[in-house]
């Protein structure tokens, strides 16, 4: 049987997403509420009971709700909230996280997507912690950019709508060092202490720059750039959605466009040095609407689906279509 597929929430930013990039795809079934009934207890509760994977694309609380309200043993749920990313019993779907990952993924029951933020910080911190070349406790402060439809509709509105013209071209936030995404990095990149985290949206619908600064006076004795890069390196050989820049001395003249992988699942990963005061610069791009919110989730769903992975989500790949940004 085609397996069938109910996106609850599908007309919030990542549920719309999720179905362009699922369009025309014949080995799974989308079933779609009329729009008199999407906001209907009961027809979700049916629709969530009826389906072989329910995709919730909603708030926190009402994805809570919504997994409540699945009884039927057999279905299966991908959370693209934040509200299990850290729960137990929930498996964390970063497939790239460690090799065992999409397998575990690939049998869950509960998936959670992980948050776009988290996406790029654990892509860089992971396989350094595991190396033992970034210590645990190291003093971390992530800074990261991005689109403004990271805010979801309040962020299209302010910035496509009637008011677009005095929108706020550059804007920090999560001043109280609180962000809902700091558990979720902790606990997956196994750091001893919360790192620092600090936010912004810029005046461009989509994508994300995320850097982070290390001093390698602090870094365990030998520990260089170059192995830095090599460790990314080994991690992410032959995997399909992430890809490394080259370790180029020459980069006082580099930029990094948080748009470049806008429309793709792709994260590209990147290490910066100046050898001279001792620094280094891991730094992420890719697309908050793709790899780090409707495209994982679609990765997730083919794992949990059997299928095999495709380079990245491009208009008329199998995994999906995405309107190029």
């Amino acid at each position: 049987m085609t397996p069938l597929v109910f996106i609850d929430g599908d007309q919030g930013t990542t549920g719309l997403e999720v179905r362009q990039w699922l369009a025309g795809r014949t080995d799974l079934r989308l079933l779609q509420l009329p729009s008199e009934h999407r906001k209907s207890a009961a027809h979700r509760a049916e629709a969530l009971n009826d389906c072989d994977i329910a995709l919730l694309c909603l708030p926190d609380d009402a994805a809570r709700e919504a997994v409540a309200l699945v009884r039927r043993p057999g279905v299966r749920v991908i959370d693209a909230s934040s509200a299990h990313r850290t729960a137990p019993g929930w498996v964390y779907g970063l497939p790239e996280l460690e090799a065992a990952q999409p397998g575990r993924i690939a049998s869950a029951g509960r998936v959670s997507n992980p948050g776009c933020y988290p996406t790029g910080a654990l892509a860089l911190l992971k396989p350094l912690i595991d190396d033992g070349l970034l210590p645990a406790d190291y003093p971390l402060v992530i800074h990261a950019v991005s689109g403004y439809s990271g805010r979801g509709r309040p962020g299209l509105e302010d910035h496509e709508g009637a008011g677009a013209a005095t929108a706020v071209p550059f804007q920090v936030y999560g001043l109280g060092l609180n962000h809902k995404h700091v558990p979720e990095i902790q606990q997956h990149a196994g750091l001893a202490h919360a790192p620092v985290f600090v936010p912004a949206y810029g005046h461009y619908r989509q994508g994300i720059v995320l850097t982070m600064a290390l001093h390698l006076r602090l870094l365990p004795a030998g520990v260089t750039a170059a192995r830095l890069h090599a460790a990314l390196q080994a991690r992410y050989a032959g995997q399909a959605f992430i890809e490394l820049q080259s370790l180029d001395k020459e980069v006082d003249a580099r930029r990094l466009d948080p748009r470049g992988l806008n429309g793709s699942n792709r994260l590209r990963l990147a290490v910066f040095e100046q050898e001279r005061t001792g620094q280094v610069l891991l730094a992420a791009v890719f697309d908050n609407l793709g790899k780090g919110a409707a495209g994982a989730a679609v990765q997730n769903l083919d794992l949990m689906l059997g299928l095999s992975a495709v380079p990245h989500l491009e208009p008329g790949d199998s995994l999906g279509r995405v309107r190029a940004a």
